[in-house]
């Protein structure tokens, strides 16, 4: 961890300007030289090549889930290591790799003894879940949560209105899954080895739907309440329709039969926790 290319997104929970400028002098102070910056969606990504050429070895990523997940899977092949900060709301990446939530105690930690480690991942074709996946008419709220964070209030009533709609609406069927209600409003998977945790939310539970709406709105999605319903190494739409499905927060449309399945990332993050992920 010597030649860094930093990557944020100033909408991401608290990744603003200021705090990117404190973390570029933390960089200066540690004697790391920062050889790129890319301001996410505002600018592409770097690709593998542009990395090598700068001859970066590290991307250091201070941003939320949607950034964190689309740069991962960009460079997937790339051979360099991913420093994880906490820019985002939930942060639950990074707070799997490192024992602080301070972006600068992580940063000095990772030069001083960062590791590079694996972490469990879902996976379903090119798309790619570190933090969690909820399938079904309840992820239909990410758009009230767009329109909140940009503070569009007539737009976040209309969303809301529609999300409300189609959450008491026909629910969603997958298969894989034991004991799984059939017609769940919402189905969350959280990526773990060997097996994904999988929890549905009946419509019949008005209050899980409730609080997954709010959860939305307030960016403490993965804390709505939910009913646990099992383990599954791989899952799949056993709708004949396509379905919609948020992968860490982004919108994905699952095609009829399309599979999630447990796996690994690469040894590609960097942890500074005694047991990371």
């Amino acid at each position: 961890m010597q030649r860094l290319w930093f990557i944020t997104n100033p909408g991401s929970g608290s990744a603003t300007p200021e705090k990117c400028e404190a973390l570029e002098a933390v960089f200066a102070e540690r004697g790391l030289a920062l050889v790129g910056r890319t301001r996410f969606p505002d600018e592409d990504l770097p690709t593998a090549a542009t990395l090598d050429a700068a001859r970066a070895d590290t991307i250091v990523l201070f941003a939320g889930d949607g950034t964190i997940n689309a740069t991962l899977v960009a460079l997937e092949t790339w051979s360099g290591a991913f420093l994880i900060l906490p820019g985002g709301t939930m942060n639950l990446l990074a707070k799997a790799l490192h024992d602080s939530v301070d972006p600068a105690e992580i940063i000095h930690a990772a030069h001083t003894a960062g590791r590079r480690t694996t972490v469990p991942v879902i996976e379903a074709g090119a798309h790619r879940a570190f933090v969690g996946v909820i399938i079904g008419p309840a992820a239909s709220w990410f758009r009230a949560r767009e329109a909140a964070r940009g503070r569009q209030l007539r737009r976040l009533w209309a969303a809301a209105r529609l999300a409300w709609r189609r959450t008491f609406g026909r629910g969603v069927r997958v298969g894989g899954v034991a004991g799984l209600q059939r017609g769940c409003q919402a189905v969350f998977v959280r990526p773990a080895t060997p097996r994904m945790l999988v929890a549905g939310i009946d419509a019949r539970d008005w209050r899980g739907i409730v609080g997954l709406g709010w959860s939305w709105l307030t960016g403490e999605w993965v804390a709505a309440r939910a009913v646990q319903a099992g383990e599954a190494a791989e899952l799949w739409n056993a709708e004949r329709r396509p379905v919609l499905a948020l992968f860490d927060g982004e919108p994905v449309t699952l095609a009829p039969g399309a599979r999630l399945r447990a796996t690994q990332s690469r040894t590609q993050l960097l942890a500074t926790r005694a047991e990371a992920a």
